[in-house]
């Protein structure tokens, strides 16, 4: 089964139809049979940029719960621990919690499939093996 990974951009593009990326989102998202993965802190962050539209947080749950989205904590210490690492190494580029959660979750499910708007992050960082990730929006 195919995994992708979900960062914050195409959530939030999907959610509000005023987003530039909105229907590139809402197709890929729409379009995709296989099963979503994301991180507590991508939550967090889409909630917050949301909470401009109107039942934007409600329309958040029922995208995560209709679409079977797996949700990740990756807030153990180890795991702030490592994320922090990860923040620090790429902190050119930049890199946000979320983004570095991402990463770590993307290490633990051996997948490198991502959907993002993040392009600039998502090319530069890598797994702990020099894997580039691959962002599916781009070959869409």
């Amino acid at each position: 089964m195919d995994i992708w990974l979900v960062d914050t951009g195409p959530l939030v593009a999907y959610l509000d139809s005023g987003e530039v990326e909105h229907d590139r989102a809402s197709d890929a998202l729409d379009g995709f049979n296989g099963v979503l993965a994301t991180t507590a802190a991508v939550v967090t962050e889409v909630m917050y940029f949301i909470s401009g539209v109107h039942d934007g947080a409600i329309a958040v749950s029922e995208l995560i719960s209709q679409s079977g989205m797996q949700i990740y904590g990756l807030c153990e210490p180890a795991d702030v621990r490592e994320a922090a690492t990860l923040m620090q190494r790429y902190a050119d580029t930049p890199m946000d919690f979320a983004d570095a959660t991402l990463v770590l979750l993307a290490e633990r499910l051996a997948t490198f499939d991502i959907l993002t708007l993040d392009r600039r992050g998502f090319n530069t960082y890598r797994l702990p093996s020099g894997a580039p990730f691959n962002p599916v929006l781009d070959i869409r």
